[in-house]
């Protein structure tokens, strides 16, 4: 049945729409934080549909949030008054930490960055954007355009002129040796000359952890540092808290407040996890900058009642039971235990991230080359022991990616662990 299915999907999907794994799984169920698929095989997901399983897979409270509102209605657009969205866009606008906030809700992250770089550069009334080499903005003309990942950007066309900034990466680049004062220093100095060579750019656009670049990221406080230089300028700060949003990091509720010094951004983008597997996104900004297009504008399904109410549903679970906290202490637990199973393994070249939220960099052994087919190995073998993970990493880089949902307790940790150890240990 599924080969089957496989043979069903290369006859009428792009060839580009990226499988995981020789022989492609189908998922059919999941509960908590496991999965089964069309084998009846049981795995332990520490994706989560990229990031997208926030709090748990049929998860009762927004399984049954959804099915009460399907049982209402399920669609009205945004031309009527809806009390979910409204619902739902006064707890984000409160939880952003952004001054007089609107909400605008979308269906996809991608559709949120594209969003705000509307906002932005028709409030600045420039096309620049600053963006951060080895990032991710999504797969519209525009967000592919910003987008500094060569594998992950199939155009060279854009109706916006990039400008890319050093930081996004600690451990490489002409700036890794330098401590992260002096790092943090030195990336300052490029974006200030970068800035003396170019029109005022309309904002920077940033994600505090990349993730499809395999879960990267500056010193706590770069962004900060370059939110001094930006905003003596008017030039906007964006941060994309697609992955980085809700909690994941453990530390922090969004990923910008690790470089909160002064405050938050003035745009804000999130996504993935808040539908828990359902379809939103949006954009967070002060009502200046949101309320700045002088032209009519709706959304057919951005706010859509069902999606709202699985969304509400979702952030009061979240909430409630402290998932930001769990990921700190799971996933403190979890990147020490992943530590130590790497320890020894000539392949891995470092071992990264925050919360749950975690990035194991692969190189060929003795070099900082990168190796994916290592990469691809890894991910075969935990998949055969029963866990899924994923895969990222930018240039010259491979990367596994580990995102559990955030409910994750020890004991699966601790199994997860386990599996990926052996599957590390296969490629030496």
């Amino acid at each position: 049945m599924t080969d089957d299915l496989l043979g069903r999907h290369r006859s009428v999907l792009p060839d580009w729409l990226a499988l995981y794994y020789e022989e492609p799984i189908e998922i059919t169920h999941g509960e908590g934080r496991h999965v089964w698929d069309a084998d009846g095989n049981r795995y332990l997901d520490f994706f989560g549909g990229i990031l997208t399983t926030m709090t748990a897979h049929a998860l009762p409270e927004v399984t049954k949030a959804i099915s009460e509102q399907a049982g209402r209605i399920v669609h009205s657009s945004t031309l009527y008054l809806n009390r979910p969205m409204v619902e739902l866009a006064e707890r984000i606008a409160q939880l952003s930490g952004i001054p007089d906030a609107r909400v605008f809700f979308t269906t996809s992250g991608t559709e949120a960055n594209d969003t705000a770089l509307l906002l932005a550069t028709t409030y600045r009334r420039s096309n620049t954007v600053l963006a951060m080499r080895n990032s991710y903005h999504g797969r519209s003309f525009s967000s592919v355009g910003i987008t500094g990942n060569r594998g992950w950007s199939p155009t060279s066309l854009s109706p916006l002129q990039t400008l890319y900034v050093h930081g996004g990466v600690r451990t490489r680049g002409p700036y890794a040796a330098l401590d992260d004062h002096d790092f943090i220093a030195a990336c300052v100095d490029d974006l200030k000359d970068l800035l003396g060579h170019t029109r005022p750019p309309a904002a920077l656009i940033a994600e505090p952890i990349q993730g499809v670049g395999g879960f990267t990221s500056p010193p706590d406080g770069l962004y900060a540092a370059f939110r001094d230089v930006l905003h003596e300028r008017g030039i906007l700060w964006i941060s994309d808290e697609v992955q980085t949003g809700w909690g994941r990091t453990g530390e922090h509720f969004w990923g910008w407040q690790a470089h909160g010094r002064h405050g938050p951004p003035d745009i804000m983008t999130f996504a993935k996890g808040i539908g828990n597997g359902m379809s939103i996104g949006g954009v967070v900004a002060r009502a200046e900058i949101m309320n700045c297009l002088d032209a009519h504008s709706i959304s057919t399904f951005g706010g859509t009642q069902i999606t709202m109410a699985a969304g509400l549903a979702n952030l009061t679970y979240l909430l409630e039971h402290d998932l930001q906290g769990n990921a700190r202490r799971v996933g403190g637990m979890l990147i020490e235990r992943v530590r130590a199973a790497a320890a020894g393994v000539p392949a891995v070249r470092e071992v990264r991230g925050r919360g749950l939220m975690i990035g194991i960099e692969l190189t060929r052994p003795g070099t900082d080359t990168a190796d994916p087919q290592a990469a691809a190995a890894v991910l075969e073998e935990a998949r055969a022991g029963g866990l899924l993970i994923g895969k990222g990493g930018g240039h010259d880089t491979s990367a596994l990616r580990i995102a559990p949902p955030l409910s994750l307790n020890v004991a699966e940790a601790e199994e997860g662990a386990a599996i990926l150890e052996r599957a590390l240990r296969s490629i030496q």
